[in-house]
């Protein structure tokens, strides 16, 4: 996964690149798919903006968070990413599935079908 970063009206510490992408590169544990990943960090008085744009094979997720401090911005915006991964890898599966607990009463009615013919 290539990723790009991009600081708008401040410079980047290290520390501050460092930490996001290893946020960012925490996100392939999510999906395979992901071609590249961009990330636009922008200060603008005291607000701190952070916005990760990934291209997953024809599709692209954009995601952007806004708070007080960076790290901050980074952390919301990674869970956020996190979130439309895995409704994104859902929909490419086709349906979402049951849980466990959901199909155990058809198994339970479908025997007792069965004893009383």
């Amino acid at each position: 996964m290539r990723v790009t970063f991009t600081a708008r009206h401040f410079k980047a510490s290290e520390q501050l690149r460092q930490y996001a992408e290893n946020e960012v590169k925490k996100l392939k544990k999510f999906f395979d798919g992901i071609v590249d990943c961009d990330v636009i960090l922008t200060k603008q008085r005291a607000n701190c903006t952070v916005e990760i744009t990934i291209n997953v094979h024809n599709s692209v997720l954009p995601v952007k968070e806004t708070s007080d401090d960076f790290f901050k911005s980074i952390d919301l915006a990674v869970e956020k990413m996190e979130r439309q991964l895995k409704k994104y890898k859902e929909k490419l599966r086709g349906h979402p599935r049951k849980k466990l607990s959901e199909s155990i009463p058809i198994v339970k009615e479908e025997k007792e079908k069965i004893e009383q013919i």
